[in-house]
This record gives C-alpha cells, structure tokens and sequence, in this order.
C-alpha cells in the first residue's frame, strides 16, 4: 500500500510546490522584534551585527531597518555605549591596543564614526602604560629565561595586541628595569 503526503487543506498549489507563501508585514516585524529581543538577550551588540542576523534570518530589509531603527530610538541598541564596553574591556582584560580594539569593532560592524568617536578617550599615554602594564605582568613570568628569548617572547606578545614596535621595545626596558629595581 502506497503512502500518500497529506496536504494542507488550506494550503494552496503554490505552497506545496515549494513556492513560499508571502508573509504578512505585521508578521514580519513581530519575527524581526522577536529576533532582535533574542539577540539582545544573549549580550550587547551592534546594529551591523543584528542587521546581519536578520538578513540572515530573510528578515526583508525595509523591515529590519525599520525595528533596528525603533530598537534604536528607545535605547536597546546603541552602538557608541557598546564600543564603549568593548574598548573597555579589551583594554582592561587583554592588553589590546587602540589598533586591535579599532579593528574588532569595524568587524563588529560598528559606524567608523562612533569607533573614532570612542577611541578618542584613548591617549597615547594611555598606550604607553598599558603597554608597560602587561609588558611587566608577563616579565615575571617569564624572568627565568634567557633574556634575549625573554625580550623576543615579550615583543611578541606585545607586537600582537597591535602596539606598535617603538612603545613595545620602551615597555619591555620598562619591564626590566622595574624588576631589577625590585631586587
């Protein structure tokens, strides 16, 4: 005995050709608003990263932008009080430098504007100590070695949180000179 696929009763030719039906637009805003919501509540992120998981999600763009503006103008998506946190944490947390943070948050898809913007608070003292900061912080772990493997292991670590080589070679003299000022 043969199985037959039962359709839909009120599924109509076009449907079960595997044409998809059009959705309302009510439905799709409550689908981009449900998305967003979702995406927000796993963590902060950018209106270039949430306009991406809606068009991933075939959310229509005229849509998508009209819920990422509206999530926008009640304060659930700013992207200036996320590059904030970024640079924030990234500095705080990992080393990283102006240039790596400025780059993560282009991938994040964040205005070139608000990331200039937010990096601004940034001086290149604020490089230099922290720089010197995790310079000294790896120096004690690795005073035991040799001093060229030493200074090379620590320009590298340096070199890819993205500090340039001028503040790299200064912090590891820094690093040193703090350690045997300790002695």
């Amino acid at each position: 005995m043969a199985f037959q696929k039962r359709g839909n009763p009120t599924e109509s030719h076009a449907e079960s050709a595997g044409v998809p039906r059009l959705q309302s637009v009510e439905k799709l805003e409550d689908r981009a608003r449900n998305v967003l919501l979702h995406q927000l509540g796993q963590g902060a992120k950018s209106t270039g990263q949430l306009r991406k998981i809606l068009e991933q999600r075939e959310i229509p763009t005229e849509v998508a932008e009209a819920a990422l503006l509206r999530f926008t103008e009640v304060g659930l998506i700013d992207d200036l009080a996320f590059a904030e946190t970024i640079i924030s944490s990234r500095r705080t947390h990992k080393g990283a430098s102006k240039a790596v943070i400025k780059r993560e948050l282009n991938e994040k898809g964040v205005d070139r504007g608000l990331v200039e913007e937010a990096l601004s608070s940034i001086s290149a003292e604020d490089e230099i100590e922290s720089a010197n900061e995790l310079a000294l912080k790896k120096f004690g772990q690795m005073q035991h070695l040799d001093k060229t493997v030493r200074d090379r292991r620590l320009a590298g670590v340096l070199a890819r949180k993205g500090y340039p080589s001028s503040i790299v070679f200064a912090a590891i003299r820094n690093a040193e000179a703090s350690y045997i000022g300790r002695d």
